[in-house]
């Protein structure tokens, strides 16, 4: 029967007003590796991946094209020039300003990355000549793989265990490394030590996307058709038998049909049609497949029939055996192995995106793909409360601290804090004022204050917290109180307990009374050495002596 005709992936969208773009970061929360970042470094993120087979390596993209890498640096897989795991995240000067288009990962780990000028680099586990560098030497620093690429622009990358596969602009699919099963689609299973355009009965076809299982090959057609090679002993080819194919081979259950994407688990393959039907076949020991049991398919299966909206994406990753999807309506499933369980039916889960599937419930928490967010024009409204924070050109406000002016906007005010909703009334003198002037706070903590009231955050350090509770308690801003709490906590010392203590009893803060007590405490010999200590109030001093009598402080 004829091929059906090829989908118009990107339609045109209507011409619009141009309006300010901004750049977005990637959400990289749920991560954990990621919280070894502090929020500034996570706020400059554009493309972010974690792999690794316990998810403890992690690389990502700055907007300004910086490539850092961070985690265990398994078999040399962060590509840092030696075999040193680092907590701190280290550049990558070889991959500064290149654009990455695509970036796949192994299970030794080895990294493929694809460059927006159609460069291919490589680095990390090489046992089987995965980077395709003609070696079995590791990879300790990324290495352009060129051997049958001159003059081609790859576009995707796709990893096996231990395979790799690229795929050019103009449709060609190359394939390297182990071949025990046929993976690298050489029609033999010796393994291949440099890059091989796969032909056979790809030959004279256009390539649109590719996929790698642990040891199988996927590749979906411009016309929408699929094909499959390599391992087989589950069904994950969906050739309708369990036998390896050592060359590309169509899914003939799929006639008729046009894919739009593939994607591969350990062991099991998904494929999404122009009609948002998902199909699935392969493994099915956890029951990946969504079918309801646990029993493999040999070929696609029909999954989700009965769901009104149409699925838009599919999500699976070779290191794992779980499956994601979303539709139309923004609607988030989930099936497979997650989090040990055996979910045989698709989940509805309560994330937004396929992403957050992989960060919460597979194993390993791995990111199935290159975590990319471009520039935006959207903001939301945290975002832009946030971006509008003392700008003279939209405020209609200025708080005088210090001789310094803060520019701020009266409905935020009012909006976020009960003191300024009383203050800016009809009958308050400040409702008419252009300026006011602050005197009983310091500028550092009168902006913080007022930040705050954008951003929810506060970054001070412990000494301008004491002021900052000061003025929570004066205005009774009973989170911020706690927040100031928190800081000065954290950076308690034997030189500033006794300061901190003395703030804490004066603005009526018990729990941060009790911790910098006890720090005292604990420390007495040091702290009653310092300065604090003996500048304090006679009848405070008193009070603390009983306190830590009390408590045994003076016991031989």
């Amino acid at each position: 029967s004829p091929s059906p005709v090829p989908p118009v992936l990107t339609p045109t969208p209507p011409p619009r007003r141009a309006r300010v773009r901004y750049p977005a970061m990637v959400d990289v929360g749920k991560w954990p590796l990621f919280t070894l970042l502090g929020a500034q470094e996570v706020s400059r993120i554009r493309q972010a991946c974690v792999f690794g087979t316990s998810a403890n390596e992690a690389i990502y993209i700055t907007q300004d094209d910086e490539v850092f890498v961070f985690g265990l640096n398994c078999s040399n897989c962060l590509g840092t020039g030696d075999s040193q795991s680092t907590m701190v995240p280290k550049k990558l000067d070889f991959l500064r300003g290149k654009k990455v288009v695509s970036l796949s990962y192994g299970s030794g780990p080895h990294v493929l990355l694809a460059t927006e000028g159609g460069e291919l680099f490589a680095w990390g586990h090489n046992g089987y000549s995965q980077l395709g560098n003609g070696t079995t030497n590791q990879g300790v620093s990324p290495i352009l793989v060129s051997t049958n690429l001159q003059n081609k622009k790859i576009t995707q990358v796709a990893c096996g265990s231990h395979h790799s596969l690229a795929l050019t602009h103009d449709g060609e699919v190359f394939a390297w490394g182990y071949n025990n099963c046929g993976q690298v689609g050489s029609g033999a299973t010796a393994n291949q030590p440099t890059p091989r355009r796969v032909t056979n009965c790809l030959q004279s076809k256009v390539v649109m996307g590719i996929a790698c299982g642990q040891t199988s090959s996927m590749a979906v057609l411009d016309n929408g058709e699929v094909f499959g090679w390599g391992y087989n002993g589950n069904g994950q080819l969906g050739v309708g038998n369990n036998g390896n194919q050592l060359t590309p081979c169509r899914l003939a259950a799929l006639q008729g049909l046009c894919v739009l994407q593939i994607a591969s688990g350990y062991a099991h393959s998904l494929a999404l049609t122009d009609e948002g039907l998902l199909y699935a076949w392969g493994a099915n020991t956890y029951g990946q497949l969504g079918t309801g049991n646990k029993s493999n398919q040999l070929s696609p299966v029909h999954i989700m029939a009965e769901k009104e909206s149409r699925i838009v994406e599919i999500a699976a990753c070779h290191s794992t055996h779980t499956s994601a999807c979303k539709t139309q309506s923004g609607q988030v499933y989930m099936w497979g192995q997650c989090r040990g369980q055996s979910i045989v039916l698709p989940h509805l889960t309560h994330f937004s995106c396929t992403d957050d599937v992989f960060a919460c419930f597979a194993t390993p928490s791995v990111m199935w793909r290159l975590l990319s967010m471009e520039h935006d024009d959207f903001l939301t409204v945290a975002q832009s409360l946030r971006k509008e924070f003392d700008s003279p050109e939209t405020a209609d406000l200025k708080f005088s601290v210090d001789g310094k002016y803060i520019h701020v906007h009266k409905a935020v005010l009012k909006i976020r804090c009960e003191h300024f909703r009383s203050m800016f009334q009809s009958h308050w003198t400040e409702d008419m004022k252009e300026v006011i002037e602050i005197d009983q706070f310091s500028y550092p903590v009168y902006r913080s204050f007022l930040e705050f009231l954008y951003t929810d955050n506060v970054d001070l350090p412990p000494e301008d917290a004491i002021g900052l509770l000061d003025l929570a308690t004066s205005y009774c801003e009973n989170r911020l109180k706690r927040l100031c709490q928190h800081i000065i906590k954290r950076g308690i010392t034997v030189e500033n307990a006794f300061s901190l203590l003395s703030a804490a009893v004066r603005y009526d803060a018990e729990d941060l009374e009790e911790f910098c007590f006890k720090f005292c405490v604990n420390h007495l010999t040091e702290v009653t050495q310092t300065a604090a200590f003996w500048q304090i109030d006679g009848n405070m001093l008193k009070e603390f002596i009983c306190r830590a009598s009390r408590c045994g402080a003076f016991k031989n």
